[in-house]
């Protein structure tokens, strides 16, 4: 008797131990998620501030060797390389995708890798910034942005590397100009060619054939007519967009955080991964606009030529070495629709590879480190000095 009430003793021990743990765990969640998130954390200054843009200076880093995610390892190297790495984000996401975790971050590894590394943090567009378009964006604010890497490291030379949007901002913003410093582009899932974007593309292909086609031939009504804050596309929004990409993958990470929280670390990686999904920040209405137009409808960047205000954005011009990412199961911009850079950038250097992932995954998941992160290192480290 004495030792059944003993494991009877041990046993409600045990239960209230885990039930403190899960109550602790889920007040932390909820009240005290700011500790607990693991982003953000590679050291960096602010070298230009805009008061909305800010450029990001990562700074060297104190270990010798980086232990990754997916269990590789690199061994960590001072600046190595002559040309510095300039990462052009899309619009919408929080710049906590590229440090998300300590063991899981794109700009640790390239710094580790030995480059000079900054990162343009487009900031969080208000409705007072709702007429910014892509012109405000490649022709007004990087061209003082790369001009101030330039000035900082004392090279003539940058590296661009852009994700989504991101990669379409860096071929917009070095065919401007012959004088645009670029040496190389990576691309990684930008949609150039976007008709060939699977059912999306086949349904934006079928409305300017049909619809647009009879409102532009019948009617004035132009979508850069419209007031722009009509059109802004609030952080919650695209928060709610990207999650619906995968509604069923979304309702499942939330499932398993209910019965993993009992389990710290469980917690931690969950709270970090929302962080990021839960705070994209707004589309500028007239960054809609040209969305709409220049990449759905008309499809510009796959002509090689994109009008920007009264200038215009020539791929072809375009000299730097080209390295092009495309994701085997990403559904917002196929394989086939990244590809297309490969037809527009004419430099003698250029190269494309498809990388295990979605949209998303293609550049951060624990896949992308050998995949995507380590090709991009290779790369750049024979065409940076």
């Amino acid at each position: 008797m004495i030792k059944i009430a003993e494991n009877a003793l041990n046993r409600a021990m045990e239960f209230n131990q885990a039930a403190t743990t899960v109550i602790n765990n889920a007040a932390d969640w909820l009240y005290k998620n700011d500790e607990l998130i693991l982003a953000d954390r590679t050291n960096y200054d602010v070298v230009h501030d805009t008061g909305l843009v800010k450029l990001r200076r990562y700074k060297p880093l104190s270990e010798k060797r980086l232990e990754m995610a997916d269990g590789s390892s690199i061994a960590v190297q001072k600046n190595t390389h002559r040309v510095p790495l300039v990462i052009v984000p899309p619009l919408a996401v929080n710049m906590l995708i590229y440090d998300l975790f300590p063991h899981q971050s794109f700009v640790k590894y390239m710094r580790a890798a030995g480059f000079d590394v900054f990162l343009i943090d487009w900031g969080k567009p208000s409705r007072k910034e709702a007429h910014y378009n892509y012109g405000t964006y490649v022709n007004e604010l990087m061209p003082g942005l790369i001009e101030k890497v330039c000035e900082i490291t004392g090279e003539d030379e940058v590296s661009l590397q852009g994700w989504s949007m991101g990669g379409q901002f860096c071929l917009l913003y070095a065919g401007l100009t012959e004088n645009s410093h670029v040496k190389n582009i990576i691309t990684v899932a930008s949609p150039i060619n976007s008709h060939a974007s699977g059912p999306q593309g086949k349904m934006w292909n079928m409305i300017l054939n049909g619809p647009a086609s009879m409102i532009r031939k019948y009617t004035s009504f132009r979508v850069h007519k419209l007031n722009p804050s009509w059109l802004q596309v609030p952080g919650w929004a695209n928060s709610l967009g990207f999650k619906l990409t995968d509604p069923v993958g979304t309702l499942r990470g939330y499932w398993e955080l209910v019965i993993n929280l009992a389990d710290r670390e469980f917690v931690q990686n969950h709270l970090t991964r929302s962080a990021f999904l839960d705070g994209m920040v707004a589309y500028p209405g007239g960054v809609i606009q040209d969305t709409t137009i220049k990449v759905w409808l008309d499809n510009q960047f796959h002509t090689g030529k994109v009008k920007i205000g009264e200038r215009e954005s020539d791929f072809r011009s375009i000299k730097a070495s080209l390295l092009g990412f495309g994701g085997s199961s990403d559904v917002m911009v196929t394989a086939a629709a990244a590809r297309g850079v490969m037809d527009v950038v004419e430099s003698d250097d250029k190269q494309f590879v498809i990388a295990p992932g979605g949209h998303m995954g293609v550049f951060v998941s624990s896949k992308a480190i050998a995949n995507n992160w380590a090709v991009c290192a290779d790369w750049l480290a024979d065409r940076s000095n």
